[in-house]
């Protein structure tokens, strides 16, 4: 079966070399194009990009897919190479561009796309982010069909797994990825014998999954130490939970809901005690939370004990106040 295949990310990567691994033919990949990254911000391949050429497979990178849009060009180089491919289906993980109907129609199979959620709940740009953030105890992979809408085709199979209470987005990110790897591999094995069975998504119990903005990283004290624990663990690694000490910048990467005792006047984000197990700060709703790993600006991520030798924090002390 000759496969091509369109994505961006390490999420997409994962699948790219399961199915490498598996036999399918890959004649061409579709991902996005180089990006500044790093420190120096030089334009840097997207890991399916380099996973592709490692293996001597052509790559396009066009800005757009719509004919019709603003780099038609683009567009244009991209359906010549599609339609060279000659390809029996394409999967799509993670890509970063619509796919206009054309694409859609051209591949013999259709699309396949590799959806990390349980659909439909979390259709959208970030369903592992917002899996953790809502406090679902589980998810799982969707291969479904793709048609015009967002994340709103056909289902053909499905996978669930437990979210833990201490995965984060990169551990689950990881272990979905591994599961959507194995996933598409099952369903072109069985796409090629026709043993497939779409099933419409029910019409209840839909969500979408946001894009993740940066805004929304600053920690908001007044809400209950279990919101803000989801979202330090959601938000891991990307943009990273975060508050401030007068003009100073923190970003929290651990924590854990505590017990230890509270005064009736203590504000939200008040630092009520320091110890060897983290910090302990007054949250809403009468609860507390223990700051247990964390990094200030330009500094490394770093266990509590260690981040206070050199960034010294007093119970009195309220987070995230106006300087």
């Amino acid at each position: 079966m000759r496969v091509i295949f369109a994505g961006t990310p390490e999420f997409a990567r994962v699948a790219l070399e399961r199915l490498l691994a598996a036999g399918f033919t890959v004649p061409l990949v579709l991902t996005q194009p180089d990006r500044p990254a790093g420190r120096g911000m030089k334009l840097q391949a997207s890991p399916v990009k380099q996973c592709a050429l490692q293996h001597g497979i052509a790559v396009a990178q066009p800005l757009s897919l719509r004919l019709d849009g603003k780099y038609p060009e683009d567009a244009a180089a991209a359906k010549a190479s599609i339609e060279a491919a000659q390809a029996d289906v394409m999967v799509v993980a993670a890509y970063g561009l619509i796919l206009p109907q054309w694409v859609l129609n051209t591949p013999r199979l259709g699309c396949l796309n590799i959806h990390a959620s349980l659909l439909p709940r979390w259709r959208g740009a970030a369903p592992i982010h917002r899996a953790i953030e809502a406090g679902d105890a589980e998810t799982g992979v969707t291969i479904m069909q793709m048609d015009a809408g967002l994340d709103t085709g056909d289902m053909l199979l499905l996978e669930k797994t437990a979210i833990s209470p201490a995965d984060t987005t990169a551990t689950l990110h990881d272990r979905l990825a591994q599961l959507g790897g194995r996933l598409i591999v099952e369903a072109l094995e069985m796409a090629a014998c026709g043993g497939l069975k779409p099933t419409p998504q029910p019409a209840e119990g839909v969500t979408y999954a946001h894009k993740i903005d940066k805004a929304e990283s600053t920690i908001d004290w007044n809400q209950p130490a279990e919101v803000i624990a989801r979202r330090v663990r959601a938000f891991d690694p990307f943009p990273g939970a975060a508050t401030t000490l007068g003009a100073d910048a923190i970003k929290v990467w651990s924590c854990k809901i505590d017990s230890c005792s509270r005064t009736l006047d203590a504000a939200c984000g008040q630092i009520l005690s320091i110890d060897a197990d983290g910090i302990c700060v007054a949250c809403g709703a009468g609860s507390l939370l223990r700051l247990t790993v964390l990094q200030r600006a330009g500094g490394k991520r770093l266990p509590a004990a260690d981040f206070l030798r050199g960034f010294p924090l007093a119970p009195g002390m309220v987070l995230g106040a106006a300087p």
